[in-house]
Formats: C-alpha cells, sequence, structure tokens
C-alpha cells in the first residue's frame, strides 16, 4: 500500500508539473500585457495553442533526417524527466533518489544538444544562427549552474535535492552571503536558459533577435507542440527549482498526511504565481540587450557562483 501511493504521489507531481507549465506561461504574457496597458490573450491560450498544434498536420522539409523527426520527443522528455526531479508540494517521493542537481543540469544540456542538432538538420540559416548562439549561451550558462549546485552543495552537505530542501528549511542555515550570491546566478542563468528578456525575446521573430525561436522555424504540428511544452516545463523547472532550495517552506516532508501535500500544493501555486509576475515585471522594465552582450550577462552569473563557491569553502575551513 505505501509503494502504491508513493508511486501515486510521484505520478501526481509529474503531472502537475506538465499541467500547469503553460499556465505559467500564460500568466507571464498576461502579466506584460496589463503592464503595457494591453488586454492580453487568457492564461489560458497556451493550452488552445498546443492543442490546436496537435491537432495540425506535420510539415516537414524534403531534406529532413529522422533526427529531426525524434528531436522533439527527445527534447520533451528530457526537460520533463528534469522538471519532475524537482520536488514542487512535496519530498522524499518514491524516486527522489534520483533527484541530483548535476543530472538535473545533464538532463537539460541533453535537451539543448538535440535543440542545436535539429536546429542544424534541415540546413536553413536561422538553424544555424540559432543553433550556434544557444550553444554560445550554453557553453556559459552550464558551469554557472555548476557553480551554483556546488555552493548549495557544500552548504547542505548533498547534491540530492530532497536532502538539499530539508537542510534549507531548518533554522541551521541561517543568512548566508554566498547563498544570495547563488540565488542571483541562478536566476541569470534561469533567464538566459529560458530565451526571456533581456537574452532572447521570445515574442520576436527578427533573424537579428532569435535564439530559440531560429531553431525551431521548421517545425510544425505536433512537433511544434512537443517543443513549445517542453520550452514552458523548463520554465516550470527553474520556477520550482528557486522556490525549493531558496524558498522551502511548506513543503511536505516524507510521511507527511494528506492536509501537508494539500498546504505544500497550494505554498507552490503561490510560488509559481509570484514567480510569473516578477518575471512579467522584470521583462516589462527591461530592454532586449545585444547579443554580443549576452557573455558579459552570463559572466556575472559565473563570477557569482565561483565567488559563493570560494565563499564556502574559505568558510568551511575556519
Amino acid at each position: 500500500m505505501e509503494l502504491i501511493a508513493g508511486l501515486i504521489l510521484q505520478g501526481l507531481q509529474m503531472l502537475v508539473v506538465a499541467a500547469l507549465a503553460p499556465g505559467l506561461v500564460g500568466l507571464v504574457r498576461k502579466v506584460k500585457a496589463r503592464l503595457t496597458r494591453r488586454r492580453g490573450a487568457s492564461v489560458l491560450q497556451p493550452y488552445r495553442d498546443i492543442l490546436r498544434l496537435m491537432r495540425k498536420e506535420v510539415v516537414l522539409a524534403e531534406n529532413a533526417s529522422w533526427l529531426f523527426r525524434v528531436s522533439p520527443y527527445m527534447i520533451f522528455a528530457a526537460t520533463w524527466v528534469a522538471a519532475a526531479l524537482v520536488p514542487t508540494f512535496a519530498t522524499g517521493l518514491r524516486f527522489s533518489w534520483t533527484a541530483d542537481l548535476i543530472a538535473i543540469v545533464a538532463l537539460l544540456g541533453s535537451a539543448r544538444f538535440f535543440l542545436a542538432l535539429a536546429g542544424m538538420d534541415v540546413g536553413t540559416s536561422f538553424g544555424g544562427i540559432g543553433a550556434s548562439r544557444e550553444m554560445m549561451i550554453g557553453a556559459l550558462a552550464e558551469p554557472a549552474m555548476l557553480l551554483t549546485v556546488f555552493t548549495v552543495a557544500l552548504i547542505a552537505g548533498s547534491t540530492q535535492l530532497s536532502n538539499v530542501v530539508e537542510y534549507m528549511a531548518s533554522p541551521a542555515v541561517g543568512i548566508r552571503v554566498s547563498l544570495g550570491m547563488a540565488l542571483v546566478a541562478l536566476v541569470i542563468v534561469a533567464i538566459a536558459e529560458n530565451a526571456r528578456i533581456p537574452v532572447d525575446n521570445p515574442a520576436t521573430h527578427l533573424e537579428l533577435t532569435m535564439v530559440h525561436e531560429a531553431m525551431v522555424l521548421e517545425y510544425s504540428g505536433r512537433h511544434l507542440a512537443m517543443i513549445e511544452l517542453a520550452a514552458a516545463i523548463k520554465l516550470m523547472l527553474y520556477v520550482a527549482l528557486i522556490g525549493c532550495v531558496f524558498i522551502p517552506w511548506s513543503i511536505a516532508q516524507p510521511g507527511a498526511g494528506l492536509a501537508a501535500h494539500l498546504v505544500g500544493f497550494a505554498a507552490f501555486l503561490v510560488k509559481i504565481t509570484l514567480g510569473g509576475v516578477a518575471l512579467g515585471l522584470f521583462e516589462t522594465a527591461i530592454a532586449k540587450m545585444r547579443v554580443f552582450r549576452v557573455p558579459d550577462f552570463l559572466g556575472a552569473a559565473l563570477m557569482l557562483g565561483l565567488l559563493g563557491t570560494l565563499l564556502m569553502f574559505v568558510t568551511r575551513s575556519l
């Protein structure tokens, strides 16, 4: 009975992540529209877009290989698995032993790899430009992400997310400068990885600024739906990761009852709502930067992650 309950709870977390991800994208769009004095589309519009794409016929280029057809499913699978490993409303789930921060970075790197290959597969100029920019961003974002992971791991004594969340929720953490550096670095990485302003504008189709959109221009139908859903899940992953590591309050602990899980779910909804509103405010208040300024932006995250890691080494050695 305990095994069945654990599997059901794990399945619910996986479904919650996939089900709420398009709503988070819709919330960000709605906030940006209201801040610019526009009515904007409904928060549910991303759901309608994905369903409409699923019903459309797939149009493939003549020179598209099997890799072009398989990549959307590989991208979606790797991103969904990575997001499912992040504790949302409860810790200590059935598959929590696999929820390692380094494994999540590796899964996201695999999704980026397939996306870049798919962008170059057809041989269009837009796909090549987008793939090269994506790999440039990834070459800087992944080390910054790993240094953030090392900072958190040195504080919590583990890279497993359930252990990290339990330690971060305890009074032993206190106020640490290294945690503040890790938080800012993770926010910068999240903005870059999700192709948000100021790194990229998800609402534009200008060839001079496109990164993510340039790689998926040749996709249509259910293939494009898989990629769009994977992008939404990736945004949900980073918001949930920031919430569970740096704001771990009200997350249900292992063995907790139904009431604790309901409270954890309500707290998770509040966290992603606040994260969506904050992202909408940030994107409205800041302008898109030039592509060649992105390394400077991500370099700040890299330096903050490195300083946080070094500060923890110095603190532990004293």
